[in-house]
């Protein structure tokens, strides 16, 4: 049996030097490609219109004078909040340039998180982008050191302009120069799966670093790199993974399209025509089961799972390196009967994607893989600036998170946790120097996950050490392999696996709101409010096939041996979910206690 490795490392590349910044990346864009289309924006019509890169560098520039102006001095704290857009990036590049450390706000955040933010991280301004999210935070001026709100949605732009008019530019290039690789450069909040978010502080080297090592890796950096490369950012900025790709695309070179709204995504895509994505399993498993739920019944239904088994089989029969004459055959047909038009959904150039977040069923990398999209699924932390581990092209191996990120190493411990050291270790949470000193051993981060590395150095998640169920009988089940099994099925959107000091495991399942309806159709039945699609028959067969094909992969002690359908969907709004949608556990187990005891009762 092969012998599993202990530690893994992938070497550095590029070259990056003390004095580099953030502000430096984009100073030297602007300077050697002043005419290169650093982005594109959508405009009211749906379309998008190019901005170059010195164009951006005036804006930002505009912005930082009027912060500058309004009292923002170097090291003082700005909160940005709101959607993925193009002010975003260029608020953002402005508190930098003048010399300021921005926090994200998500836009969703609840008045009593904007406070904890605000008071925390010790905000002196904070920019919103409509008024209704800045009036969450004006009731907290004159509390603290918030001094001024602005929204974007209230001219805020305009205002810095006008403000800044007095300011010499000069004055802004030498803030913006100050800044090292060891200067802190934002503090992002976690989302709060577990409790109140903690400030993670990363510097500009954390993430230039690391944006050198990727874009320079010569696996990963072609498809990330040069303007025939397009991607388009519709992850929320204010997380560390969208905010890492929108930085890295300053210093590659790919153009950067930004949808502010995901319910036009699909318009978006087809207008943007992006060549690689970043997004969530979430996304891959909406294609898939919406391109299913439309292929509806009968011989049009037959075709498009032949050819997602067509898809399947091509795919791993390129990690064999023995795709047989009919496999090429069935495929080429394939592609022109389903593939071409799945592809063309997503704009029709889409070669590479990179999937992080949650881990992506094995099933949907190949499918995936096997229509001519390639998903490089990766894993990281917010303490760790987004990519720890990740799978290049040339690299990959479907089922894992890859090889350790560019001058990243990993080690797993005797218990099997997952430590981290590079480049793109934070420098500490802020105003916890406790829990900063426990996350640390011998300068390696603790990330509180349980993984292993197969012989080949690759890395593959098995859970969260918190999340880990003990059952009554003594057996221990990660509950993150039969969460995201069962969530890949279309009309199911969460899963919360149970059972800690329960005589066996069980499940609540919340259906998918947005894919019941297409899929009741399908079947030809009526429209259901999820309430009574809970208690259907069909609705409750499907849900027992899912669950039984997914207990045939575990021990019986793992099975999910009871289930229960919730009359609703999990929110944001109840606290069940956090601002990146994951799933808050203590909270569902509380207020859904009673279905919980139902199941063993």
């Amino acid at each position: 049996m092969p012998q599993e490795l202990r530690q893994a490392s992938t070497p550095a590349h590029g070259r990056t030097t003390p004095d580099m910044s953030i502000p430096a990346l984009l100073r030297r864009r602007a300077a050697t490609q002043p005419d290169s289309i650093y982005a594109e924006r959508r405009t009211g019509d749906g379309t998008f219109e190019p901005v170059t890169a010195a164009q951006f560098e005036r804006d930002v520039l505009s912005a930082a004078r009027g912060l500058a102006a309004l009292g923002v001095l170097p090291g003082d704290r700005v909160g940005i909040m709101g959607a993925t857009r193009y002010e975003w990036s260029v608020l953002d590049f402005a508190v930098l340039y003048a010399g300021g450390v921005s926090v994200p706000i998500y836009q969703t955040s609840s008045p009593a998180q904007v406070r904890w933010i605000v008071e925390d991280a010790g905000l002196k301004v904070l920019v919103a982008e409509t008024s209704a999210m800045a009036a969450t935070a004006r009731p907290l001026i004159g509390q603290g050191g918030l001094q001024l709100v602005l929204a974007l949605e209230e001219g805020a732009l305009g205002a810095l302009a006008a403000a800044g008019a007095p300011v010499l530019e000069a004055v802004i290039v030498r803030r913006a120069e100050a800044a090292r690789l060891d200067t802190l450069a934002t503090i992002v909040y976690t989302s709060g799966t577990t409790g109140r978010p903690k400030g993670v502080e990363l510097t500009h080297g954390n993430f230039v670093v690391h944006i050198v090592n990727g874009a320079d890796d010569p696996n990963l950096g072609p498809v990330v790199s040069g303007q025939a490369t397009r991607t388009l950012l519709f992850l929320p900025l204010s997380h560390v993974f969208g905010r890492f790709i929108a930085l890295l695309c300053v210093y590659s070179g790919t153009i950067l399209g930004y949808a502010p709204d995901t319910k036009t995504l699909v318009q978006d895509l087809q207008a943007f025509r992006p060549t690689w994505l970043l997004a969530v399993p979430r996304v891959f498993e909406t294609f898939y089961n919406t391109a299913d739920t439309m292929a509806g019944q009968g011989v049009k239904q037959k075709l498009f799972r032949w050819a997602a088994g067509v898809a399947q089989a091509y795919s791993r029969s390129l990690d064999t390196g023995r795709t047989s004459p009919l496999l090429r055959a069935q495929r080429a047909l394939a592609d022109r009967l389903v593939f071409r038009r799945i592809r063309g959904v997503m704009g029709g150039q889409v070669s590479y994607a990179i999937s992080g977040g949650a881990p992506l069923a094995v099933w949907l990398g190949h499918f995936f893989r096997g229509l001519g999209v390639t998903v490089m699924e990766g894993y990281g932390l917010t303490e760790l600036s987004a990519p720890t581990a990740v799978n290049r092209p040339g690299l990959i191996k479907i089922g894992s998170v890859g090889a350790p990120y560019p001058g990243t190493s990993v080690r797993i411990e005797d218990d099997g946790e997952i430590l981290v050291q590079g480049p793109n270790v934070f420098r500490g949470y802020r105003n916890d120097p406790d829990g900063t000193a426990a996350s640390i051993r011998n300068g390696w981060f603790l990330t509180g996950d349980y993984g292993r590395l197969d012989e080949d150095g690759y890395l593959h998640i098995i859970g969260r050490k918190k999340e880990i169920i003990v059952t009554a009988g003594g057996k221990n089940v990660q509950p993150a392999a039969l969460e995201n099994a069962l969530r890949a099925h279309p009309i199911i959107s969460e899963v919360v696996v149970v059972g800690d000091d329960k005589p066996f495991i069980a499940a609540l399942i919340a259906l998918d709101p947005a894919m019941l309806p297409g899929w009741l159709k399908s079947k030809g039945l009526p429209e259901l409010s999820l309430e009574e699609a809970a208690e259907h028959p069909a609705v409750r067969g499907e849900l027992d096939k899912a669950v039984s094909e997914v207990n045939e992969s575990v021990s019986r002690a793992e099975s999910i041996r009871a289930y229960a359908v919730l009359p609703r969907t999990l929110t944001e709004e109840q606290g069940e979910l956090s601002a990146s949608l994951k799933v808050r556990r203590p909270v569902v187990l509380e207020h859904f206690a009673d279905r919980i005891a139902s199941l063993y009762g």
